[in-house]
């Protein structure tokens, strides 16, 4: 079949995106380094976005999907993968004289810099990038925004599940030293489904939506859920009078029509393993 959507990176999350829409019955062709990684019955296309530009095959475009993921996390890195990655990626698909009907471009709350912990950060707070990795995430946004017209950018915040340990692993070690900080989070599989749904639902996405789960919530006390599924010793309990770090708001997306499966940390921490 002739692909009608690509996907601009392929990794845990780009995937999870084209075999939900390959469910539906569209035909993913998917750029990834390795198209070997790329799972079945996605169409995978060998290419390193650092240095090359992709031969794209015929495209019958309905939808473009960037979901990139740049290592390690240095400001040379990500304006390479997420600023000039990107790039190579529009030329190459400008060159084939298709455009997209729906276009999402995955970016990161990191892009707000450091927010007062009193406000519930939104779509309409302005982005203050504290770092150069935040830094070419902004200067991605608005390459994407200007090349391509109507496209929306989802602003996800902290990524998890699916693999991803990192809290388990440091609760198992009793290494959360900072308890009274505020959390964002959404599951992986919850995210997939809030990029597929923009680029299906009924009516056009606004440009702009931040993508997270219920409830920010301060790192204690997610990190005692978790402690409590494992059995492991209890953490240092969080005190939200020393709370500090920043809270967004998922309202927009929300209204669009987006319901997620793993509302808040506590659903999605459930059923942990004791081992």
């Amino acid at each position: 079949m002739t692909p009608d959507v690509v996907l601009v990176g392929c990794g845990d999350l780009g995937a999870d995106v084209g075999l939900r829409l390959a469910a539906r019955g569209h035909s993913v062709l998917a750029l990834r380094r390795r198209a070997d990684l790329v799972p079945q019955p996605l169409q995978g296309l060998s290419v390193d976005l650092t240095r090359d530009r992709p031969d794209l095959p015929t495209l019958d475009l309905a939808y473009l999907v960037v979901a990139l993921t740049a290592k390690p996390r240095t400001e040379e890195a990500y304006r390479a993968t997420y600023v000039e990655g990107m790039a190579r990626a529009l030329d190459a698909l400008t060159a084939t004289g298709q455009v997209p009907q729906r276009a999402v471009l995955v970016s990161s709350t990191g892009v707000f810099g450091n927010l007062d912990p009193e406000v519930l950060a939104d779509e309409s707070t302005p982005p203050r990038p504290a770092d150069g990795p935040a830094r070419m995430l902004l200067e991605a946004e608005q390459v994407f925004s200007d090349r391509v017209p109507g496209g929306t950018v989802l602003r996800l915040s902290g990524l998890y599940g699916h693999g991803s340990t990192r809290l388990i692993d440091q609760v198992r070690a009793g290494a959360v030293t900072d308890p009274n900080r505020w959390t964002n989070r959404i599951h992986r599989d919850d995210a997939g489904a809030a990029v597929a749904h923009l680029l299906t639902r009924e009516t056009a996405p606004e440009a702009l939506y931040v993508g997270t789960d219920d409830e920010p919530a301060l790192l204690g006390d997610v990190a005692a859920h978790v402690a409590a599924q494992l059995g492991a010793p209890t953490p240092p309990v969080a005190q939200v009078d020393l709370a500090h770090g920043k809270r967004f708001t998922n309202a927009r997306l929300r209204a669009s029509g987006w319901v997620p499966d793993f509302p808040t940390y506590r659903e999605g921490y459930a059923g942990l393993s004791t081992s």
